[in-house]
């Protein structure tokens, strides 16, 4: 799998500098998606039209809550803050991810935004329980420092997934540790060349299932291949357009 993602990946680098505009709307389709999707995992009601319409023109839709609304505001926020980071080449660590979140959940929930949990939690239809609160913040230098050594002997797209995987298992966050982990993905992916991906809400169940795998079974196979076949879904509409 790998090797194909890489081929592709080649076939595209070849083509660089893609046409300007392609690229635009290449980009914006693929984050109007990824914002939609990610929230509607979460819960978010809004259609991706109506998600499209809210990121666009700032209009209010009806009938929708006001953190439904703040969900796709904050989620475009947090990805600009991701480009920035990746543009500034800038290394990955706690203080970003702790950035992150505090855009996700802003105005929503202030008083956790960008801070460890302090209470302890279950995942719901997960057999995994996240660590008690005073073990996350080894737990997260564990996983930086994880990030820097062993991880960096990795194919991007396992790193990726181990990064998402693992985080998402320590749970740091009391909310929005979800969308916080698919913009580490994409991150991950991004800085290394790679297109964003998005994991669409149709495929939540298996979502869902096979980080439960790897949180209980160290497996990450499953789950590796849930993201590489988005990749390559992302890697064929660059191609598609552009060959």
């Amino acid at each position: 799998m790998f090797k194909e993602i890489d081929r592709k990946k080649k076939i595209i680098e070849e083509k660089r500098p893609l046409p300007k505009n392609t690229l635009k709307s290449i980009r914006e389709k693929l984050f109007l998606e990824w914002t939609y999707n990610s929230n509607a995992i979460e819960g978010n009601t809004l259609t991706l039209s109506e998600t499209k319409v809210v990121l666009e023109d700032g209009i209010t839709i009806g009938g929708k809550t006001l953190k439904e609304h703040l969900e796709v505001i904050n989620h475009k926020e947090a990805i600009m803050y991701m480009e920035d980071i990746i543009r500034e080449n800038e290394d990955l660590s706690e203080r970003q991810i702790k950035s992150i979140h505090h855009l996700i959940l802003k105005g929503i929930d202030d008083e956790n935004a960008g801070r460890y949990r302090r209470e302890k939690v279950v995942i719901s239809g997960a057999t995994h329980i996240p660590p008690s609160p005073i073990r996350i913040a080894e737990q997260m230098e564990g996983l930086v420092k994880w990030y820097y050594e062993g991880g960096q002997d990795l194919h991007t797209v396992e790193r990726a997934s181990k990064l998402h995987t693992d985080f998402v298992k320590i749970h740091p966050f009391i909310d929005g540790n979800g969308r916080t982990a698919r913009v580490l993905l994409n991150f991950e992916l991004m800085k290394n060349g790679y297109p964003i991906i998005i994991i669409k809400n149709e495929d939540r169940a298996k979502y869902y299932e096979s980080l439960d795998k790897a949180h209980i079974t160290e497996d990450y196979s499953d789950f590796v291949k849930l993201i590489g076949n988005a990749l390559n879904r992302s890697l064929d509409l660059y191609l598609k357009l552009i060959d």
